[in-house]
């Protein structure tokens, strides 16, 4: 059962006001962590204003490999939550 259904219909604007921001804070952390990890990784040099074309290749590399890293982290807590759904509903048929 999805768990919206069960709150009062007339929390559910708050409820989604406060789920939408948890979510752009997450958006925002794990956007910030990107930058910080590749940038302490990437950049080696401040002698000019740009990026060397080696820094460039790194933080593009870097952020290409968070990215996925992220996102399979998120398919594979879909899939456990998924599971987990399916074997309380299995307990809950079972008594």
């Amino acid at each position: 059962m999805n768990a919206v259904n069960q709150i009062p219909e007339h929390q559910k604007p708050a409820f989604m006001a406060s789920l939408e921001a948890m979510q752009t804070k997450d958006s925002l952390r794990m956007y910030n962590d990107l930058v910080e990890r590749c940038y302490l990784q990437c950049v080696t040099s401040f002698r000019s204003q740009s990026l060397k074309e080696e820094e460039k290749t790194c933080v593009a590399s870097c952020a290409e490999k968070y990215i996925k890293l992220t996102q399979r982290v998120g398919f594979r807590f879909a899939e456990h939550q998924a599971q987990q759904g399916q074997n309380a509903q299995l307990t809950n048929d079972d008594t």
